[in-house]
C-alpha cells in the first residue's frame, strides 16, 4: 500500500544537508564566453545564424578549437572530419531551429564514408556506405557533423572504456568513467566541446552517462524514432541526444521523431516550456532487487522529491513492479544473444574471436552459449510480461522518480571489458539496476542533472512516464530546470 511521504523527513536527514551545501560550494562561470559560444546552448547558436550575426563555419571553427583544447583530456571525440564539417557549413544549409549548429555522432552509428569502428577491433577498418536514419534527421535538420563520439565495443557496457577507442574520461573527475554507452557524447556536453550531441539506449545508455556526466538525457518511447532494419532483440533500442539544456534535447526529439502516416505513436512535436498541471510522481529509491543505493544517491534522490513536493507535485511512495533476479536473467539472456552473433561473424571472417572482441563481449557469448535452446524466446516472452506489469504500475501515475544508478560514476578501471567476468557482470547488474526496465517496457525516461555527490560527482534523477508520455516529461523537466538551473555549473575540465 502506497503512502504519501513526508518532504520534511527528507529535509531533515543529514545526507541531504550535506549534499545541498556541496552543491552550494561547487565552482560556476558565466554562461556566455563571446569568443567561443561555449555558454550559448544549440538553439541560441542556430538563431545567431538565423539573424546573420555569425555564420555557421564561425560555430564550426569555434568548436573544433573547443575540441582540440579540451578532447586530449578527455578522449571524447574519436573520430574527426573537421574539413568535411567546415565544407558543409560553407553551402546552403536546410532551413530549420537548429541549422547551422555543430554536432556529434556517436560510434555505434554510420555516417557515409567515415570510420564505423562500433568501439571494436573487430570493425576497426569498417567506413559506413549509407548513414542511419537518426543521424540522417540531423544532416536534414541542418546540423552540421564535426565527427564521432567514444562508445564501449558495441554499447555493451555502462562504461566507456574500450580496447580500440581507449577511456573516455570524466569532465568532472578524470579519474572517473564518463558512463556508457553514449560515454563519449555526454562527456563532449559536459566539456563544452558543443552544446548538444547523438546518443542511443539500449538499457541506460542515454541516461547512464548523463547522470555520470551532468547533463540531460531523454529516453524516447519505444518507436519514436525509425531507426532502420536492424532493432536490436526486444525492440528495446532507442535515440535521441544528450544537451545542457532541456530545450535543445526537446527540438531534437521534434526534428527526429517519427511523424509518418504509419507512425506507432501520435507526435509530440516541440516542446517549449513548463505546464500548470501538478503531477502525482511515485517515488522510490530501493531498485528491483529491494536494495538501497549508494548515500549521496539516496540524498540526490530525496532531495529532488522534496523539489517536486515543493513546487505542488503529489509525491506517493510506491515499490518497483519486478523482481530484479528474474529480470536481469531475462534481460541479459537477450543482452548476450548479439555477442554470441559477433562471435560467429569473427568466426565467419576467418578471424579468431578472441583477437577482435574484448573479453566481456566473450564472457556474453559464452554465457548465452550455456542457457537452453528457448532461452531467447523465453526470455522475450517474459520481457511482454514485465511490460505489461510496468504500463499496469505507469497507469497509477503521471511519472515515476528514481534514482538512475545504485552509485555515483566509478573511477575508470572498475568496469573495464577486461575485468573478470563473473567479478564484472555483478558490478555492472547492481549498478545498473534502474534503466533497463524503461527499455524493455518501452516507456520514455530521463535523466535530470539535479544533485552531486560529496565528492563533486554528478548524479542524474530518473523520471518515467507512460508510453508516448515525452511530452510531459519535457513539461516536467522546464520546470525542475528553471527551479534549479544546472547549465550555470560547469566540469572541471571545460572548454568555455
Amino acid at each position: 500500500m502506497t503512502t504519501e511521504l513526508n518532504r520534511r523527513t527528507f529535509l531533515g536527514s543529514a545526507a541531504a544537508a550535506a549534499l545541498v551545501a556541496g552543491a552550494a560550494s561547487l565552482r560556476t562561470t558565466p554562461l556566455f564566453a563571446k569568443e567561443s559560444f561555449a555558454g550559448l546552448d544549440a538553439m541560441a547558436q542556430a538563431e545567431l545564424v538565423r539573424k546573420k550575426e555569425v555564420t555557421s563555419l564561425e560555430l564550426v571553427d569555434a568548436a573544433i578549437a573547443r575540441i582540440n583544447a579540451v578532447n586530449p583530456k578527455v578522449n571524447a571525440v574519436v573520430t574527426e572530419f573537421f574539413d568535411k564539417a567546415r565544407e558543409t557549413a560553407k553551402g546552403s544549409l536546410p532551413e530549420s531551429p537548429l541549422s547551422g549548429v555543430p554536432y556529434l555522432i556517436k560510434d555505434l552509428n554510420d555516417f557515409t564514408g567515415e570510420r564505423r569502428t562500433s568501439g571494436s577491433r573487430l570493425f576497426a577498418n569498417f567506413k559506413s556506405p549509407g548513414t542511419d536514419p537518426v543521424p540522417e534527421k540531423a544532416v536534414d535538420a541542418g546540423l552540421v557533423v564535426l565527427g564521432k563520439t567514444n562508445t564501449p565495443e558495441f554499447g555493451l557496457m555502462a562504461s566507456t572504456e574500450s580496447l580500440l577507442l581507449g577511456d573516455c574520461r570524466n569532465p568532472w573527475n578524470l579519474e572517473h568513467s564518463s558512463g556508457g554507452s553514449s560515454g563519449g557524447a555526454a562527456a563532449a556536453v559536459a566539456a563544452g566541446m558543443l552544446p548538444v550531441a547523438h546518443a542511443s539506449d539500449g538499457g541506460g545508455s542515454i541516461r547512464i552517462p548523463a547522470s555520470c556526466c551532468g547533463v540531460f538525457g531523454m529516453k524516447p518511447s519505444r518507436g519514436r524514432m525509425k531507426l532502420g532494419s536492424k532493432p536490436m532483440p526486444g525492440d528495446i533500442g532507442v535515440e535521441n541526444c544528450v544537451s545542457r539544456t532541456v530545450r535543445d534535447s526537446a527540438m531534437v526529439f521534434s526534428l527526429s521523431e517519427d511523424r509518418s502516416a504509419d507512425a506507432p505513436l501520435k507526435p509530440v512535436g516541440f516542446v517549449s516550456g513548463l505546464s500548470r498541471k501538478r503531477l502525482t510522481i511515485a517515488f522510490s529509491t530501493a531498485d528491483y532487487y529491494g536494495r538501497e543505493p549508494h548515500a549521496d544517491v539516496k540524498a540526490a534522490i530525496e532531495a529532488t522529491a522534496n523539489l517536486c513536493d515543493d513546487l505542488g507535485h503529489i509525491i506517493i511512495e510506491a515499490k518497483n513492479p519486478l523482481h530484479g533476479e528474474e529480470f536481469i536473467d531475462a534481460f541479459l539472456t537477450v543482452w548476450a544473444s548479439g555477442p554470441a552473433s559477433l562471435v560467429e561473424l569473427a568466426r565467419s571472417k576467418g578471424l579468431k574471436p578472441e583477437k577482435v572482441l574484448e573479453p566481456w563481449t566473450l564472457g556474453l557469448a559464452e554465457f548465452f552459449a550455456r542457457k537452453p535452446k528457448d532461452a531467447l524466446q523465453k526470455s522475450l516472452a517474459f520481457f511482454a510480461e514485465a511490460e505489461a506489469k510496468t504500463d499496469a504500475f505507469m497507469a497509477r501515475y503521471d511519472t515515476w522518480l528514481t534514482p538512475v544508478l545504485s552509485r555515483p560514476a566509478p573511477k575508470l578501471g572498475e568496469q573495464a571489458p577486461t575485468v573478470a567476468f563473473d567479478k564484472l557482470y555483478e558490478r555492472i547488474v547492481h549498478y545498473v539496476s534502474y534503466t533497463p526496465i524503461h527499455n524493455v517496457a518501452g516507456t520514455p525516461a530521463m535523466s535530470v542533472p539535479l544533485g552531486m555527490s560529496k565528492d563533486g560527482l554528478p548524479i542524474g534523477s530518473q523520471f518515467a512516464a507512460a508510453k508516448g508520455g515525452e511530452g510531459l516529461l519535457f513539461e516536467l523537466a522546464y520546470e525542475l530546470e528553471q527551479a534549479q538551473p544546472w547549465a550555470i555549473r560547469h566540469a572541471g575540465v571545460y572548454a568555455g
